[in-house]
């Protein structure tokens, strides 16, 4: 991605025809590159061609649902900085906690508005794109710490050895190790990983964290009760 926030790449996956005619019709009138799909696995083969700026993808598709598509490309390593928004007209919390740990960066819900809808994506593109940009600068200072965060292969390096983590863990270790000792609030961390526009209920953080304890060691991330969490050596 380069900083020019027109001729964005974006795939949507949906399975009705109408819904992609409109939202490709709206999108193109912003100079975004439209591409589609009506399947899990036709959208999966497109996003590895195209490599894919944004990816618009249905829950409910029909073979592979959009859950499963998305923990797919979260496994295809040219598609780490590929954001994926749910569209979807589900709207449970228990949905939205799946797309979130799924790998999902935003869960949008039909009905939208075409200019909402745009001004979302371009509002996602630039948070990624802001976001790599520190983190560029802030690599070696996590490398003297033991823990090397590699987001040219999306994996951390602990102790010499890969640690492959599903998106949102990464991100999550990823701001908690930029600045070690630094006590994060619970708004912080959802904000920088999940974004200010997403509502996600409170235990969606709480899991991640579990998650990260049981792979990186317990004694890395402390809670501080009432506040955040911080990273310590």
């Amino acid at each position: 991605m380069d900083n020019d926030l027109s001729n964005i790449r974006v795939l949507i996956v949906d399975d009705d025809p109408d819904i992609i005619e409109f939202i490709s019709y709206n999108l193109k009138k912003e100079n975004f590159q439209i591409h589609a799909s009506m399947t899990g696995e036709d959208a999966i083969r497109i996003a590895r061609d195209i490599i894919p700026d944004v990816i618009l993808l249905d829950i409910m598709i029909p073979g592979m649902d959009g859950i499963e598509v998305c923990e797919e490309l979260r496994k295809i390593n040219s598609l780490n900085d590929t954001i994926i928004a749910f569209l979807t007209a589900r709207g449970e919390d228990y949905s939205q906690i799946a797309g979130f740990e799924a790998g999902g960066d935003d869960y949008i819900t039909k009905p939208i508005k075409p200019k909402v809808l745009i001004s979302r994506i371009k509002a996602l593109v630039k948070r990624r794109r802001d976001k790599s940009t520190r983190d560029q600068g802030g690599q070696k200072e996590r490398q003297a710490l033991g823990f090397f965060v590699d987001r040219e292969r999306f994996v951390v390096v602990k102790d010499g050895q890969d640690l492959i983590l599903p998106k949102k863990e990464f991100e999550l270790l990823n701001l908690l190790i930029s600045k070690p000792e630094k006590v994060f609030t619970r708004e912080e961390i959802y904000q920088a990983v999940w974004g200010e526009k997403i509502i996600v209920g409170d235990r969606t953080i709480d899991v991640h964290i579990r998650k990260l304890r049981e792979k990186i060691g317990q004694e890395h991330i402390f809670t501080i009760k009432g506040v955040g969490y911080k990273f310590v050596v």
